[in-house]
């Protein structure tokens, strides 16, 4: 059962840009940066970890796959989710999902999903590790697991949960000039939540959510101390 109505977030007003944050760092997107900064994790606070509860089912274990796509200018691969979907439908997500049974670890469902989802074979998957768990209002428990991506793969999307693939440029989504804060006044209390809208050619791409918070957490994962 819902307890937070449906709403369009593009319609509730931003209350402010973050533009007095720095970027992060165009040398700290290089392959071997980012390898590193996994390898040797700093010490870091995560800012988005749980959403309000919007239904009343048993939490779930989940994963997604942050996919850093190694171009001279890297890219975040992203999806643009069907609106025939049970959860979170229409919306852009990473490539992701429910934990199956046969998964062995949080790696394993996120490399399962993303090939399910978008035809992204593990063989172009290097994994570097994961973020904190994020907690959404439906009641996953999501994995983050950042990974880079050389290019070159076929994206083969599954057309019943996928109804575009996408690629935002890192250096965007990692410069809060372009996140927007947003706050949602309901029966169970404020919700707070973080936009990152970006046009792609003629469609704007409007990242929020589970997908900005995560990205935001990146951002605070990558910034230097």
């Amino acid at each position: 059962m819902s307890t937070i109505p449906s709403f369009d977030p593009r319609q509730v007003p931003f209350e402010m840009l973050d533009g007095h944050l720095p970027p992060v760092p165009e040398a700290h997107f290089h392959p071997q940066a980012l390898a590193q900064r996994f390898s040797a994790p700093p010490a870091w606070e995560p800012e988005f970890r749980v959403e309000p509860r919007f239904t009343d089912r048993q939490p779930s274990a989940a994963s997604v796959l942050v996919g850093l796509v190694t171009h001279a200018r890297p890219t975040v691969l992203l999806t643009q989710r069907t609106t025939r979907l049970s959860s979170h439908a229409g919306q852009v997500a990473f490539p992701g999902g429910k934990s199956d049974a046969q998964d062995q670890d949080a790696v394993a469902t996120a490399l399962r999903e993303a090939q399910e989802e978008v035809g992204l074979h593990p063989r172009h998957v290097r994994v570097l590790g994961s973020l904190p768990h994020y907690t959404t209002g439906s009641g996953f428990v999501v994995t983050p697991v950042v990974a880079l991506l050389e290019p070159g793969f076929a994206i083969v999307p599954n057309g019943d949960e996928v109804d575009a693939v996408f690629e935002v440029p890192l250096d965007y989504v990692m410069n809060p000039a372009h996140h927007r804060r947003h706050t949602l006044h309901t029966a169970v209390g404020p919700r707070h939540w973080i936009s990152m809208p970006y046009q792609d050619g003629a469609h704007e791409r409007y990242i929020w959510g589970a997908t900005a918070g995560m990205l935001r957490n990146l951002y605070r994962f990558l910034l230097p101390a």
